[in-house]
C-alpha cells in the first residue's frame, strides 16, 4: 500500500512538472528573448533558493543537535563521530548512486564556462545537495557554498538546455543561478551580483547585469522568507569605524594576506598527498575521517562550517568556546583563550583538507570566513592583551572575514559587500575596503590566480582577465584538428607519396607505423626537389624524406600552449597525438580562423 500511494504521488508531481514544461515552451513563444530570460531568471532562483533552504536548515540542526548531546557528555564525542559517519555515507552515495561521478569544487563551473559553453550536468542539480549535505552536515569541516553554487549554475545550465537557449543565455542563466546561491545563503544579494560577476564571468556586459541582479534579489528574498535568521550567518553590528585604529587594519590587512597564502597551499599540499596514495573508496575515506574526528576532538569549533563560532567570536566572548573541550576550566584565561583561537586557525586548513581529500564534499567559501574571523579576533585580542586601549574586537573578527574571502578566491568586491551586508549596514566600509585590498595584493604578489583558478589556468581550461588568452581557451582543439588527412607507412614507396600529392589537396604527411605510432612527417614544400626531380625521386626512400616533427602536440594541451609551440617550431602545421598515438594535424591558420571567429561571436554579444 504505501508503495501505491509513493507511486501516485510521484505520477502526480511529474504531471505537474509536464504541464509547467508545456506552459514554458508557450511563454517562450509569445514573449520576447529578453522577457523570457527575465522568467527563466527568476524560476532559476527560485529552485536554487529551495536547495539553500534545505541544505542549510538540515546543517543548523544537526549542529544544534550535536551541542544538545554535548552538554551531556561534557566533551565533543558526537562531535568527533558524526563527521567520520558523514564522509562514509558519502563516499557511498558517490559509489553506489552516482556510479563514482562527481564534480567537486566551484572550478567546475569556471570550467564549464570556459570549455563547455556553460553545459553542466543534469546529475549536478541533485548530487551536490545529496552529498554536501552528509559531508557538512554531519560535520565535516567544509563550507556548503561551493556545492550551493555548482548546484545554481546547473538549473540555470540544464534550465537553457531544456529550453534550447543559446549559449549565451546558457552563460547568463548558469551565473543567475551563482548569483541566487550566494544571494540566498547570506541573504546577501549585492554579493552574489558581484561573486557571479567577479569570480565567473570575467567579460560581462550591461545587458547581463539585469538578469543577474533578479536572480540575487530573488534569491534574498526566499531565503528572507523561508529561512530561520539563526541559520544565517549574519551580525548586529554596534561598534562603528575609529580612523585611529587605521595602523592595526593595515596590518590585519598584511596578515591576511599571507595567512590566505598558507590556508591555500597547505590545503593543496593535502590533496597531492591523498592523490598520491594507493587506496581508495572506505579505506581512503578512514585514512582522513580519523584524523579529522581527532582534530574536532580536540578543537570542536572545527565541526562543520563554524558560523556558530563566528557569531561567538564577534561578540568578543571567545571563552564560550571552550565550553565541554580539555581546556574548559581555562575558559577565562585571555592568553589561553588567544592560543586556542590561534591554534584553530592554523589548523582550519588542515581539517578542509582531511574532510574533502577523504571524500567528502564541500567547498571553502566558508573556511575562508571561518578563518578570517578567528585572524581577526587573534589580532584584535592581542593588542587588547598587550595593552592597547580601546581595540574594536569584535570589527577586527568581522573584518578579517573580507581579509581572508578577499586574499583566497581574489574576489575583493565580493568579500568587502558580502560582510557589509550580512552585518546589516556599512559602518566599516573603510576598514573593509583597506583590509581586502591588501590582502588581495599581498596573496596576488605570490600567487597570480586564486585557489579554485590556479589549476584549471595553468592547462588553460579557465577564462582569465586576459582577453586574447579568453578567447584562446574558448577554442576547442577537437573542432580545429584534422583527422581526415592520409598517411604513409615507412615501407610504402616514393611513388606511393607522388600518388597522393597528384590526387589530394594534402601537402604534409604523417608516417605512422602499424600500431599508428607516428614515425616522423613528409613536408611537400620541403621536399620540392626531389619530387620534380625524375631523377632522385627513382632514387631517394620515404625515410629520407621524412624528418622529425620539431614539436608535437597533445589533446590536452591548452590552445595557449600549441600557439608557443608553433613558434617554437616555426612552422605551420604540427602532429597531435592522442595516447601516444597520431591522431592527426593541427594548422595554425585554422586556429586563428576560429580565433578570429570567436572574437567576431564577442563583439555581436
Amino acid at each position: 500500500m504505501p508503495s501505491r500511494a509513493l507511486s501516485k504521488i510521484r505520477l502526480f508531481f511529474r504531471q505537474q512538472l509536464r504541464r509547467l514544461e508545456s506552459l514554458l515552451f508557450i511563454l517562450k513563444g509569445l514573449l520576447s528573448e529578453r522577457h523570457f530570460i527575465y522568467l527563466s531568471c527568476v524560476l532559476v532562483a527560485i529552485s536554487t533558493s529551495l536547495a539553500v533552504i534545505v541544505l542549510k536548515a538540515f546543517a543548523h540542526n544537526v549542529f544544534l543537535l550535536a551541542t544538545y548531546v554535548n552538554g551531556y557528555l561534557k566533551l565533543p564525542y558526537i562531535n568527533s563521530i558524526l563527521p567520520v559517519v558523514g564522509i562514509l555515507l558519502t563516499v557511498l552515495v558517490i559509489k553506489k548512486v552516482l556510479d563514482n561521478k562527481i564534480e567537486k569544487g566551484s572550478s567546475r563551473i569556471l570550467y564549464a564556462v570556459a570549455k563547455k559553453g556553460g553545459i553542466m550536468p543534469r546529475a549536478q542539480m541533485y548530487a551536490q545537495i545529496i552529498t554536501s549535505s552528509l559531508t557538512v552536515g554531519l560535520g565535516g569541516s567544509a563550507g556548503l557554498e561551493s556545492p550551493i553554487t555548482i548546484t545554481g549554475a546547473a538549473f540555470g545550465s540544464n534550465f537553457a538546455q531544456k529550453y534550447k537557449l543559446s549559449q549565451k543565455d546558457r552563460i547568463l542563466l548558469l551565473a543567475c543561478g551563482v548569483a541566487a546561491g550566494i544571494g540566498a545563503a547570506f541573504n546577501a544579494p549585492i554579493a552574489g551580483v558581484l561573486f557571479a560577476i567577479e569570480v565567473v564571468l570575467t567579460d560581462v556586459t550591461i545587458t547581463a547585469f539585469i538578469p543577474i541582479i533578479i536572480s540575487a534579489a530573488t534569491g534574498a528574498l526566499i531565503s528572507t522568507v523561508l529561512l530561520n535568521e539563526e541559520v544565517l550567518l549574519s551580525f548586529k553590528q554596534q561598534q562603528v569605524f575609529d580612523y585611529h585604529n587605521i595602523p592595526y587594519y593595515i596590518i590585519l590587512g598584511i596578515l591576511a594576506g599571507f595567512v590566505s597564502l598558507y590556508h591555500a597551499r597547505t590545503f593543496q599540499k593535502i590533496e597531492a598527498h591523498f592523490a598520491r596514495l594507493k587506496i581508495s573508496g572506505y579505506r581512503k575515506a578512514l585514512y582522513g575521517a580519523i584524523p579529522l574526528a581527532l582534530l574536532i576532538f580536540l578543537l570542536p569549533t572545527l565541526f562543520g562550517e563554524g558560523y556558530e563560532s563566528i557569531k561567538t567570536l564577534s561578540n568578543s566572548n571567545a571563552g564560550v568556546l571552550l565550553e565541554n573541550t580539555l581546556l574548559e576550566s581555562l575558559k577565562d584565561n585571555g592568553w589561553v583563550v588567544l592560543l586556542f583561537v590561534g591554534i584553530t586557525m592554523m589548523l582550519k586548513a588542515f581539517a578542509t583538507g582531511l574532510t574533502l581529500s577523504a571524500g567528502g564534499n564541500g567547498g571553502n567559501f566558508a573556511p575562508s570566513l571561518f578563518v578570517g574571523s578567528y585572524l581577526g579576533y587573534f589580532v584584535g585580542k592581542f593588542l587588547s592583551l598587550v595593552g592597547v586601549d580601546n581595540v574594536p574586537i569584535g570589527n577586527f573578527t568581522i573584518v578579517g572575514m573580507a581579509g581572508i574571502l578577499s586574499g583566497l578566491f581574489h574576489a575583493p568586491l565580493t568579500a568587502i559587500f558580502l560582510i557589509g551586508e550580512i552585518t546589516g549596514g556599512y559602518n566599516l566600509m573603510v576598514p573593509l575596503m583597506i583590509v581586502s585590498s591588501i590582502s588581495f595584493a599581498v596573496s596576488k604578489q605570490f600567487e597570480k590566480h586564486s585557489m579554485d583558478v590556479k589549476h584549471l589556468a595553468a592547462k588553460g581550461q579557465v577564462f582569465t582577465t586576459d582577453k586574447d588568452k579568453n578567447i584562446l581557451s574558448g577554442i576547442d582543439i577537437l573542432a580545429v584538428v584534422e583527422t581526415e588527412l592520409l598517411t604513409l607507412k615507412p615501407t610504402q614507396r616514393t611513388e606511393d607519396l607522388i600518388g597522393l600529392l597528384s590526387t589530394t589537396h594534402q601537402s604534409i604527411f604523417a608516417v605512422t607505423d602499424e600500431k599508428n605510432r607516428l614515425l616522423g612527417i613528409i613536408d611537400f614544400d620541403k621536399n620540392r626537389h626531389i619530387v620534380f626531380n625524375t631523377f632522385q625521386i627513382k632514387y631517394t626512400t620515404l625515410a629520407e624524406m621524412m624528418a622529425d616533427p620539431k614539436e608535437v602536440v597533445s589533446l590536452e594541451d591548452s590552445m595557449e600552449m600549441i600557439m608557443e609551440k608553433f613558434e617554437a617550431a616555426h612552422f605551420d602545421h604540427l602532429p597531435v597525438l592522442k595516447d601516444n598515438k597520431y591522431y592527426g594535424f593541427i594548422s595554425k591558420a585554422k586556429v586563428l580562423e576560429a580565433y578570429r571567429a570567436k572574437l567576431k561571436e564577442m563583439i555581436i554579444e
